[in-house]
């Protein structure tokens, strides 16, 4: 297990080499001067844009500047913006917003998901099965744009005008946990849609297999076999689906984080994207690609636990 942790984290430097590089050179790749937009549509004095050229590297060449930002990140440093500002004290608050929001998401679709899936699976060609399938099929048509602002005008205001009860808040996050509840299951809609599907087919093949069936036919309860030996053999798909999409849900939340007016990381990263500053947009890729790769890492040392037939060495 030791050796394979090792080699996967060997894995994963290319990997985040390319994926940085690649978001550096499209940032930095972007038409216009950064310190012109900085500065509006004032002028820019020629010597102060001088200086900060020379600071912050910009006219050496891409791959040099490249080098100077890995050598900083390596020392834990994100850099600075035009401002003078740190890169990690600009989104190190917005950061912690941001991962409450994916993570009551990813709950919402672990929970909602994998239910209404083994809910369809168990029903398969029945009402059930259909309107799932239906309802799921309405939930991946419709944009998080729309649906966000619906959710918010039925369930946060209407909600509260009839009940007279705050239930869910529509903006901030003044109110703690329940700030997240319906921007959390506004983001999740598209995954819970996409994870009950998954769940409906990987069940329904493992309730096809030979050992299912010769299990229910030795008389073993039916419950039991599909707990302990049907679902438990279908989450594997399930758990990558799941790891996967902790990194697309913290990276997706723009819209979500713009609707219900919550400070994270998906607000500030479209923000640093039309001020131009490109050393923010950079720090808060970074720090999305290495959740995305330890969350992979973690997916894939699950895969022994539920398949005790995986061997690492």
């Amino acid at each position: 297990m030791g050796r394979y942790v090792i080699r996967r984290l060997l894995q994963a430097i290319p990997v985040l080499l390319g994926t940085t590089f690649l978001i550096f050179a499209i940032v930095y790749a972007l038409p216009g001067d950064p310190l012109q937009a900085l500065a509006g549509e004032k002028r820019v004095d020629p010597v102060f844009a001088a200086a900060l050229r020379e600071q912050f590297h910009l006219n050496d060449p891409l791959i040099v500047r490249y080098g100077y930002y890995v050598r900083d990140i390596l020392s834990g440093n994100f850099g600075t913006t035009f401002r003078g500002l740190p890169v990690s004290t600009i989104f190190e608050g917005k950061f912690q917003v941001t991962f409450q929001l994916a993570i009551t998401a990813l709950i919402f679709e672990a929970i909602i998901g994998i239910g209404l899936g083994l809910w369809a699976a168990l029903r398969r060609g029945k009402w059930e099965d259909k309107g799932i399938l239906a309802v799921t099929l309405l939930m991946v048509s419709i944009p998080t744009l729309v649906s966000g602002f619906v959710l918010q005008l039925v369930l946060g205001v209407q909600l509260k005008r009839n009940t007279g009860i705050d239930f869910f808040p529509v903006a901030g996050i003044q109110d703690g946990l329940r700030s997240y509840l319906l921007p959390g299951f506004v983001l999740a809609m598209l995954s819970i849609a996409y994870l009950t599907r998954l769940t409906r087919t990987s069940l329904m093949e493992t309730l096809r297999a030979d050992y299912v069936r010769t299990a229910i036919a030795k008389g073993m309860p039916r419950r039991r076999v599909l707990g302990r030996h049907a679902l438990r053999n279908s989450l594997i798909p399930l758990v990558t689906y799941l790891g996967a999409d902790l990194g697309t849900l913290m990276g997706g939340a723009v819209i979500t984080e713009t609707i219900f007016n919550l400070p994270g990381i998906g607000q500030q990263l479209f923000q640093s994207v039309y001020l131009r500053e490109n050393s923010v947009v950079v720090g808060i890729v970074t720090v999305l690609v290495l959740i995305y790769i330890v969350a992979n890492l973690v997916v894939d040392l699950l895969y022994a636990v539920l398949d005790p037939r995986i061997r690492y060495e």
